[in-house]
């Protein structure tokens, strides 16, 4: 798949599953299930072009994983940070409010790092496990599982964190609340740092999940030992 293809693919389904997010809010408490829900039809609409990341910290742990080039990591970053962008300057001009992100009431900084880490580890784990392992190639069912580890996560974490799990997110909603709603950076490293580190120890679960594990294959007529 030549790369014009798939940083397009990353770009606007970044750009759409990120503009069901800055349009969400006034569903209210069902917002994580429009949000999975999203996720879920991108990853089926881009999967078999891109892999269907949409998140930065994908992108690494796909990376780590050695299932991408750093050329291809570079790329889907700008790709998707263009898509963050573009997705929370329409929410605005379609709806005049901005969501911006920041930690629950009284949410200490360590409690919405650890909460965006860990989900974030889930998901990557799940992406990693579903849509790049050979063992599970061709499957039908990646794109439900990774939507529906978004709408866990909405609902458990999200009222803590704020729920980013992802740097795109995090960039363009704290980038629409700096640009419309007087808002500010103060929180945007919790949704690069966490998020990051969660791909980062994905990668290393999936790491030893995949190492040595492989059962031994015996020529025929020769007993295992």
């Amino acid at each position: 798949m030549n790369r014009l293809a798939k940083y397009l693919t990353e770009l606007v389904g970044t750009f759409i599953f990120l503009s069901v997010i800055a349009l969400s809010g006034p569903i209210g408490s069902l917002a994580p299930l429009a949000i999975g829900s999203a996720l879920m039809v991108m990853v089926y609409m881009g999967g078999h072009v891109s892999g269907a990341h949409y998140n930065p910290a994908v992108s690494l742990g796909v990376f780590l994983r050695r299932k991408m080039s750093l050329l291809d990591l570079i790329g889907y970053w700008v790709a998707q940070v263009v898509g963050a962008i573009a997705a929370f300057s329409l929410g605005w001009e379609i709806s005049q409010h901005t969501p911006g992100i920041a930690p629950g009431t009284h949410v200490t900084d360590w409690r919405a790092l650890s909460v965006e880490a860990l989900f974030t580890t889930a998901l990557v784990l799940v992406v990693l496990n579903t849509a790049v392992s050979k063992d599970t190639e061709g499957n039908s069912f990646y794109g439900l599982a990774i939507g529906f580890t978004i709408v866990v996560a909405a609902f458990a974490g999200g009222p803590i964190s704020g729920g980013a799990f992802n740097p795109a997110v995090g960039l363009g909603a704290t980038y629409g609340a700096v640009q419309w709603a007087s808002g500010s950076w103060t929180h945007l490293w919790l949704y690069l740092v966490g998020p990051f580190a969660g791909g980062v120890i994905a990668a290393a679960i999936h790491y030893v999940q995949t190492s040595g594990l492989k059962p031994k294959i015996e020529p025929p007529g020769v007993p295992a030992t």
